[in-house]
């Protein structure tokens, strides 16, 4: 099942010329990886250990609707990866645009941040 989580570009998001910053970007599909991770796999504490690509496709200004989506790719003895896609997205839904896309990868880990396996899959 894929996650679906919005954003709205705000002022404070912007860099010295007026578009997205992109650590903002990067901040956001991160927490929404985390986010799909902890729904996935309740009561599990994880934290990310890989971003494969970073490459920024559109410019994105103030006011835009971004749309995060994030859909369980592939599942190790600790991890877990994640397919993220940001889109901007505009009034109808022929104009939504891909600005981001990425595989993530989080593990899962105990108190003292070592890996841990995941729990088994329930039927």
């Amino acid at each position: 099942m894929a996650f679906q989580n919005h954003k709205l570009v705000l002022p404070e998001h912007l860099n010295q010329y007026g578009y997205l910053f992109g650590g903002n970007l990067l901040k956001w599909i991160d927490e929404a990886a985390w986010i799909a991770a902890s729904l996935d796999y309740p009561g599990c504490a994880f934290v990310t250990i890989a971003m494969d690509r970073v490459e920024f496709r559109k410019s994105v200004r103030e006011g835009t609707i971004l749309e995060l989506v994030l859909q369980a790719v592939g599942r190790g003895t600790t991890s877990v990866q994640y397919d993220a896609e940001v889109f901007r997205c505009d009034a109808t839904p022929e104009n939504r645009v891909s600005i981001f896309a990425t595989r993530m990868t989080l593990v899962r880990v105990d108190a003292d941040g070592v890996k841990t396996p995941l729990p088994p899959i329930s039927a």
